[in-house]
């Protein structure tokens, strides 16, 4: 009888770690955990307002450079300064950059934005505008934490091309639409990789922005599928999907969006689409840039779906 209750908890044990999507990190995962993403999502939004410069953004920094560094990723730090939109004072700034495969020439870029706007500027509370909590759980922490889940699965990627991890400071530093500018992380990565004297090229890239809503739509954005060399990059994307049966990537063109896209391949030539849900959960309906843009509006199925799909990619890549 001893033993046999060692058995039944062995076998709890072993069905435990499976429902928390554990892995054993010295080897390759086969499965993207929608379920852990969506923790790390949690974790993220606890942090709070997570703006450029603000104290929340340094323990972001610091969760996420230890996060990646322990699974594997080299992790370096391209720190600036951008003067605050409302003091003129300056503002620290870092894109996050891990690389995987460093030594490979040619190299795969997937990124994100990590920083959250200052406030709920589209909030219809014309108090929350002024003063509300904006955690950013769609926009800023869902790109986040499906590139944090798929750390995890880099070992199980062919190594036929090197990958780069980036996470974009200050995408949204703003306060006024008309006034202050947009993409400041993203402009200034592509500035220098444009100018840099470097051994290596960006063959293809994918922008993850606001992926995590429970009702998930992703339809191809416009710029995306306009140009030449993203064109492709988005059919091997949705034909992924569709062969995955992942029915939440539509296959046809559905908003034109001002993304970190646009600087990345207008200044530094990187071929990179936007994979973006961008009026969640509809148009008439959109939590976007509010008080309600929190964790529980999103979901670990929609995560894992897209991180599925992009993982799959990412496998077949030729």
């Amino acid at each position: 009888m001893k033993f046999l209750g060692i058995v039944l908890l062995l076998i709890c044990v072993s069905w435990f770690d499976c429902e928390l999507g554990r892995t054993d990190d010295s080897q390759p995962s086969q499965t993207f955990s929608g379920k852990r993403a969506y923790e790390y999502l949690r974790q993220i939004c606890a942090l709070g307002n997570r703006m450029s410069g603000s104290p929340a953004m340094k323990k972001q920094q610091e969760m996420l450079g230890q996060h990646f560094a322990e699974l594997g990723g080299q992790v370096t730090w391209q720190r600036f300064t951008a003067k605050h939109p409302q003091t003129g004072q300056p503002v620290p700034l870092a894109n996050l950059i891990v690389q995987w495969y460093p030594d490979s020439k040619e190299r795969i870029l997937l990124c994100a934005h990590y920083d959250t706007r200052p406030l709920p500027s589209q909030d219809v509370d014309p108090r929350q505008r002024r003063e509300g909590v904006f955690l950013g759980a769609n926009d800023g922490g869902s790109g986040t934490a499906v590139l944090m889940e798929m750390a995890h699965h880099v070992k199980s990627i062919p190594d036929r091309y090197g990958l780069d991890f980036v996470l974009f400071d200050a995408e949204e530093l703003v306060y006024s639409d008309r006034t202050d500018p947009y993409f400041l992380g993203s402009e200034y990565f592509a500035r220098q990789y444009r100018k840099q004297n470097r051994d290596y090229e960006y063959v293809a890239g994918v922008l993850l922005d606001m992926v995590g809503d429970a009702r998930l739509s992703i339809y191809q954005e416009q710029n995306s599928v306009a140009w030449d060399d993203t064109r492709p990059i988005v059919q091997g994307i949705w034909e992924t999907a569709a062969r995955l049966g992942v029915n939440e990537f539509i296959p046809r063109v559905g908003y034109l969006v001002r993304d970190d896209h646009l600087p990345l391949h207008n200044i530094g030539g990187i071929p990179v689409c936007d994979v973006i849900d961008f009026e969640y959960p509809d148009r008439t309906n959109r939590y976007w840039h509010t008080t309600s843009d929190t964790h529980n509006r999103c979901s670990a199925d929609s995560l894992g779906k897209v991180g599925k799909v992009i993982l799959e990619w990412l496998r077949s890549a030729e």
